[in-house]
């Protein structure tokens, strides 16, 4: 069984030294192409309207228009949703789905 392990131990270590010459014909990353500041594809779009009982803040993503949130000046604030995306709002108080998905811890490090 030592003589196993032994073996097993040889050829691993003979597997690391093998991985240490480094290829020669490694070239440099090309840079990153330059973001326009001005449009973001993975960021909405927020406009914040402040009435005087109300704000408003409209997000968009790509142009189209997909939640409201209105804030009263005394309350809870509260959202409209366009889901199915045909222009139809529907309100929610938050944008707690109410699905509550278990969780386990597995490992803690």
């Amino acid at each position: 069984m030592r003589l196993i392990a032994l073996l097993f131990l040889v050829c691993l270590s003979s597997a690391v030294f093998a991985e240490d010459g480094k290829s020669s014909d490694l070239k440099p990353l090309p840079p990153p192409p330059a973001l326009d500041p001005n449009e973001s594809p993975d960021e909405p779009q927020v406009t914040i309207t402040k009435q005087t009982e109300q704000t408003i803040e409209e997000f968009r993503s790509h142009g189209k228009l997909y939640m409201i949130k209105i804030t009263p000046k005394h309350g809870k604030p509260y959202y409209l949703i366009d889901d199915r995306g045909d222009g139809k709002f529907a309100r929610q108080e938050s944008l707690d789905s109410g699905l509550r998905v278990p969780q386990w811890v597995i490992l803690k490090f």
